[in-house]
């Protein structure tokens, strides 16, 4: 969910999509040299072994307990504290598993936890874009997925924004059946000319939706957030991806500098400094999410503002 870090590059060539996994410059990385598209190794389970373990019998009372040292957290499994607490793990296990390598969008890599794309699905049914813009393509698979429910609705295009568009990415997408539903922009996403670029592509648009999952140092994003925060139009969304590097720096392939050095670090700033986003909880009501209180809608001129429940704000 990250394109290459500013300042780094490299190039390939290949005839099939890549298959090693890079060092992640976050939790989520969007460089398109990360392998997709089938089960890693070691990841599939042996024929005739079953999916569940049958001998993993609970019951209404059962505990979980995580344990770290001296530091214990308890709560009852079918509570909403232990809900809240797996879904944590989950969100943990994932990034250290890389879950969101695993998929494609027809025929495309896609770097996304599935509730996510889910809900980047529903927003795009519900208020249906002429324009998503999305810094940090990588493959192209999230650029296709906005895209192909854009054909549905009938109307609307993508710009795709990366630092480095790699010649095999380009390709695939120039050649994928919705081509004429893309518009690629290669640089950094916070230099002027595209910025520039990216504005004249979605001047004329009258609805506007808003992604950022590129580099996801703090600084970075919030780079970004001041530059394309006033692309988004009235009732839309601006949609920070991946402030749960937060969340998952301690797992064995995680890094400390991410526990303050991620998107929710630039995130907390910004809506305070700009009362007219909102975050939206019911976009990650499923709990499992690369994206803590990164849905924000943009309230419609005179629209009160509203205040936050318990369970919105990040933990």
């Amino acid at each position: 969910m990250c394109s290459s870090s500013p300042g780094t590059s490299s190039r390939r060539s290949a005839n099939s999509w890549p298959t090693t996994r890079p060092a992640a410059a976050g939790f989520c990385c969007r460089s398109s040299r990360a392998r997709h598209g089938r089960p890693a190794a070691g990841q599939t389970l042996p024929e005739g072994r079953p999916m569940y373990n049958a001998n993993l019998i609970t019951a209404p009372e059962t505990e979980i307990t995580v344990r770290t040292g001296e530091t214990a957290d308890t709560a009852r499994l079918y509570s909403r504290a232990g809900l809240e607490m797996v879904a944590a793990l989950w969100l943990k296990l994932s990034a250290e598993h890389r879950l969101m390598y695993e998929h494609t969008w027809l025929g495309v890599p896609l770097i996304q936890l599935p509730a996510d794309a889910i809900v980047m699905q529903e927003l795009i049914w519900r208020l249906r874009p002429d324009v998503v813009v999305e810094c940090g393509l990588a493959h192209g698979g999230s650029a296709v997925l906005y895209a192909s429910i854009l054909e549905l609705i009938g109307h609307g295009f993508v710009i795709g924004v990366d630092r480095e568009i790699r010649a095999f990415n380009r390709a695939a997408l120039r050649s994928h059946p919705l081509a004429h539903r893309l518009r690629l922009v290669e640089g950094d996403s916070t230099a002027g000319e595209t910025v520039a670029e990216v504005r004249a592509l979605a001047a004329a648009a009258g609805r506007v939706v808003v992604v950022l999952d590129s580099h996801h140092g703090a600084a970075h994003v919030a780079r970004e957030l001041e530059l394309y925060h006033t692309l988004v139009t009235p009732s839309s969304y601006l949609v920070v991806m991946d402030g749960a590097q937060a969340h998952v720096w301690d797992t064995p392939r995680g890094r400390p500098e991410w526990r303050t050095d991620n998107p929710l670090a630039a995130l907390e700033p910004f809506l305070a400094a700009h009362p007219e986003f909102e975050c939206d909880p019911s976009c990650t009501r499923a709990l499992v999410t690369s994206s803590p209180r990164g849905f924000l809608r943009r309230r419609a001129a005179g629209e009160p503002v509203r205040r936050e429940g318990r369970g919105e704000r990040a933990a």
